[in-house]
């Protein structure tokens, strides 16, 4: 409950706290400066790939070369062999050597298996109405509270079918650390069990194991919970990610990538979540009020593996992991804060600053993605405007890449409805590629680090993820990160059975009105 990017009224003109978030609501127009050295960062990935794109055009020279020898050619070079023994011997040991380190210093393919979205029973369904009476009813909020909080529902993008924890519906509420597992206990369990299930795979395969949870960490851990619950092996490697955000779902990829890279044969699970019922705001304090409007319950489950054998039924195969983390910059550390407010009431405090910061981390994370991912013609079209403005001092207008043609489709953090807009503005993208995170945000809320899964499974059940498609996830986090990941289809994937839309897709996309 951290990074909300939230939708605040743009027409309020007063100075409370509330309102100085209103007013920092765009983004700024970061394609308009770019920092060199994060396009230095870039082309180090890319070059550090060269050797092995240089090497395959070698071969397939020496290839057509050997397909033009004739067999007295092949016998002629069998009686030159013959006495030169030691030359062939030095060049045998050379060859098998290199191919060796290659072999064994070589990324493996991390494959995605599948993945699980939890879908919450309909009782835990909450309405705007419903939402704004229950909370009048309290008693906890001041009239003042009570319209601020209206007015961010009536803008937020989040639709009447949202989902709040069993907790949140009784009056008083009951935010107790037994309700709190509880929650936790039906997101992952109710997510995992659909995983295994769905990918005939039995828990005591699982060799490694990541759990993100941004506020709910109790003792036993959320991962202890799960090898409990699924008695997984004494040998598990487990880890257990806490206040990293809603980006913490990349990152737990991240961490379950370089796992895989270590540990042979084996499958890693990703679950993803946040915990709702003890980080409920009941103060008056505007700027940590929106998230209580926008958070809602969810939770993802990803299957992921290094196995050669596996790429045949996965349904994509990870390309790159981006982190950019604005930590240093004591603005950027303090703009998402957990803390206490006058009357010593905990919740998350969202800075004025928040939107240029996001700004800041977003440019930063997509010139260092840029020349991953951008075709070659972008590539130069992109550096050479760039080179231009910073050697010559040119005022010449950097060149906006193309990211359409880099990614087929784009999972954007459904964190609010104003990062959606000013991501779709700036990165001149069209209504259909932002159209699965509105959706997202429409239907299920802000679900925090899972979120850009339940837009992937948005974009599998409408039929258009096609093989070689590339897709690009992409969150914000507190601390304050910028995470990309991008995959790439290995099949034309179908929904997986389960799949959080499977009910309701027929009537989607709707027009969101505010």
């Amino acid at each position: 409950m951290e990074d909300s990017m939230n939708n605040p009224p743009e027409t309020e003109s007063t100075t409370t706290n509330g309102v100085q978030i209103r007013q920092s609501r765009r983004l700024p127009d970061f394609l308009q400066s770019v920092n060199l050295k994060y396009v230095k960062l870039g082309y180090h990935y890319l070059i550090t790939h060269l050797l092995t794109l240089c090497f395959v055009p070698l071969i397939a020279f020496v290839i057509f070369q050997a397909s033009q020898l004739n067999p007295n050619d092949i016998h002629q070079l069998w009686l030159h062999l013959q006495y030169n023994l030691v030359s062939v011997i030095i060049c045998s040991v050379l060859l098998v050597s290199g191919a060796t380190v290659y072999i064994v210093t070589r990324p493996r393919s991390v494959y995605l298996v599948d993945y699980a979205c939890y879908k919450p029973p309909a009782k835990l369904q909450v309405q705007y109405q419903q939402f704004m009476e229950h909370s009048k009813l309290t008693g906890d909020f001041d009239d003042s509270s009570l319209e601020f909080q209206r007015r961010i529902l009536e803008r937020s993008g989040l639709g009447e079918e949202t989902y709040v924890p069993q907790a949140m519906h009784y009056i008083p509420p009951r935010p107790t650390m037994a309700a709190a597992r509880e929650e936790a206990e039906q997101v992952m369990f109710g997510a995992l069990d659909i995983l295994f299930a769905n990918t005939n795979i039995k828990p005591k395969d699982i060799g490694v194991l990541v759990v993100n949870c941004s506020l709910f960490n109790p003792t036993p851990s959320l991962s202890a919970m799960i090898v409990n619950k699924y008695k997984l092996r004494g040998n598990v490697r487990t880890f257990n990610l806490g206040g990293m955000g809603c980006s913490a779902g990349v990152i737990a990829v991240d961490l379950a990538k370089d796992m895989l890279q270590i540990h042979r044969n084996t499958y890693a699970v990703v679950v993803s979540t946040e915990n709702i019922t003890q980080n409920w705001y009941f103060g008056n304090k505007k700027s940590m009020l929106i998230p209580n409007c926008l958070f809602r319950v969810g939770g993802s489950a990803v299957l992921l593996s290094n196995k050669a054998k596996d790429r045949r039924r996965a349904k994509y195969k990870l390309a790159h992991v981006v982190r950019t983390h604005k930590g240093a910059d004591d603005k950027a550390f303090k703009c998402v804060y957990q803390e206490q407010d006058d009357a010593g009431k905990t919740g998350v405090s969202l800075s004025k600053d928040l939107m240029a910061i996001a700004g800041g981390a977003l440019k930063t994370n997509i010139t260092t993605l840029g020349p991953l991912v951008l075709p070659i013609s972008e590539q130069l079209l992109f550096f050479s405007t760039l080179v231009a403005k910073k050697l010559f001092n040119a005022k010449v207008k950097p060149y906006i890449p193309d990211f359409k043609l880099a990614f087929d489709h784009f999972c954007i953090h459904a964190g609010g409805r104003a990062v959606i807009d000013e991501l779709e503005k700036n990165l001149q993208l069209l209504p259909i590629h932002v159209e699965a995170s509105r959706m997202t945000l429409h239907r299920f809320g802000n679900t925090s680090s899972s979120s850009i899964w339940y837009e992937l499974a948005y974009t599998e059940a409408k039929g258009r993820v096609r093989r070689g498609n590339r897709v690009w996830q992409i969150a914000f986090g507190s601390g304050f990160k910028c995470n990309s990941s991008v995959w790439e289809a290995l099949r034309h994937v179908k929904p997986s059975t389960s799949n959080p839309w499977e009910d309701c897709i027929d009537r989607y996309p709707v027009q969101i009105v505010m």
